[in-house]
């Protein structure tokens, strides 16, 4: 019994993130500070999780199918949403090494992750 209710929280609690997640993905639409890619691909992964029918509903969507549809076919995220989200995520790790941490641990953690992330990132395909 405790084992059905987890996995109906955990349903709940994907679909709920994925919702966000596609919400964030529509407004990096009109945003330019915003990427859209990344967000509607958390959405996809999330509503695949949680729920066939919106994770459907999304690949198949007038507007939004295409971002998931191309990355899922062609592995490729567009190069404006490679430059965007690299950018906020090097100002951000910046920011918080710079005026955050105190201790050189948490800068070394920070630097790590803002670097592994860029590799990930970099090692798709950009679609022009």
């Amino acid at each position: 019994m405790n084992f059905i209710v987890y996995l109906c929280a955990m349903k709940l609690i994907y679909l709920s993130i994925g919702s966000l997640s596609l919400v964030l993905g529509i407004i990096g639409i009109f945003l330019p500070v915003l990427p859209t890619t990344p967000f509607l691909l958390l959405a996809a992964a999330l509503f695949f999780r949680s729920s066939p029918r919106a994770y459907e509903w999304l690949l198949n969507h007038r507007y939004l199918g295409f971002y998931v549809r191309s990355f899922r076919e062609d592995k490729a995220i567009p190069l404006r949403a490679k430059v965007i989200a690299l950018s906020l995520l090097w100002l951000t790790a910046l920011h918080c090494m710079a005026f955050v941490f105190d201790s050189w641990w948490l800068r070394g953690l920070m630097m790590a992750v803002a670097i592994g992330v860029t590799v990930y990132l970099s090692s798709f395909k950009t679609r022009r």
